[in-house]
């Protein structure tokens, strides 16, 4: 996870019941009209304990960096689950160069339920963790690799968990579930060559990718959602800055959603930070209006303590917060008409 700015089950049915009024007769000659409010959706119930489940099978690969081996396996774990969850599974493999120059092995995967459909939501997560633990409180521990329970498995934990619930009850649009590659290889706080203003592009190098070459020509969406840091304990999601710049009624919409289903302890309706995420990357270049929930506390601490630090392992993930997020996201596609 990037840069900081603080600027401030059951299958779903669909069924229609179509009613006229009761006790009044309708004519030969008249019509009865259908109302959507005549439409009701049951959306599956997100399955948290499978969700940690994921996340756990990512980080028993190690550090997924790329050129490294946990790396390679890790997403051909990741291919494999999406296949298996009945998704239409392509992958862009490509060679993208670091801020250093270092040639990066990279994997965008993205998995599309109902690819016919024309209308459609994209959902993101980035699966690669960071190469350096360059915020730790240790500096001997600067140059060991993030494991990543949080940044990079937490997204990617609940985003396939969204598949499995896909398999088995299609929502009425398209859905493309999307892992980005090479988002956390920005430059180290450690590295003082670099101006720290002149980074943005470092970060999220899978994003730029797929923003500039998508995986359909032309591709769009309504609107994407990005998720990332999703699983802390202490996780608390305010309205990013660019996704208000960009993308404001998809905050709205998903805010409102999460305070209507009572996780309002997890969305607060404040404006946050602007962060340099994948979604600053869909939002500029694929002009998709993209949000990012992700963990960042403006009153304290900001983002997780475990960020960017060897601390990042399983001991801080907390399907209570797992749930929240993956049930709202849940119901934002499946009531999406």
């Amino acid at each position: 996870m990037m840069n900081r700015i603080i600027a401030v089950g059951l299958v779903g049915v669909l069924s229609a019941l179509f009613f006229a009024c009761s006790g009044s007769k309708v004519g030969k000659n008249k019509s009865v009209e259908l109302s959507q409010e005549n439409i009701s959706v049951t959306v599956p119930k997100f399955n948290a304990d499978s969700a940690y489940h994921f996340i756990e099978q990512q980080v028993s690969f190690g550090p997924r960096v790329p050129n490294t081996r946990g790396h390679q396996e890790c997403g051909l774990y990741l291919e494999e689950k999406l296949k298996e969850y009945g998704a239409t599974v392509v992958t862009q493999e490509v060679d993208l160069v670091a801020y250093d120059g270092t040639l990066l092995k990279a994997k965008n995967i993205i998995a599309s339920y109902q690819p016919e459909q024309k209308k459609r939501v994209a959902l993101f997560a980035h699966w690669d963790t960071r190469p350096w633990s360059d915020n730790d409180s240790d500096e001997k521990n600067y140059r060991t690799p993030v494991l990543g329970a949080n940044d990079g498995a937490s997204g990617v934990g609940v985003l396939l968990e969204i598949a499995r619930l896909l398999q088995q009850s299609q929502t009425t649009i398209g859905v493309d579930i999307i892992f980005f590659d090479a988002e956390d290889y920005g430059v180290p706080q450690f590295d003082t060559k670099y101006n720290r203003g002149d980074t943005e592009n470092t970060w999220g190098l899978g994003s730029q990718y797929w923003a500039k070459n998508p995986h359909v020509p032309s591709y769009n969406a309504r609107f994407g959602i990005l998720l990332d840091m999703v699983g802390d304990k202490d996780a608390l999601f305010y309205y990013e800055g660019y996704s208000q710049k960009f993308a404001k009624n998809i905050n709205k919409k998903v805010w409102d959603k999460a305070h209507e289903l009572g996780f309002q302890r997890y969305f607060i309706k404040e404006n946050g930070g602007y962060i340099t995420d994948d979604h600053l990357f869909v939002n500029q270049i694929a002009r998709i209006p993209t949000i990012d929930i992700i963990h960042n506390n403006i009153h304290a601490s900001g983002f997780a303590k475990s960020w960017h630090t060897v601390d990042d392992t399983m001991e801080n993930i907390e399907r209570n917060t797992l749930h929240a997020v993956g049930q709202t996201v849940l119901e934002v596609i499946y009531n999406e008409k």
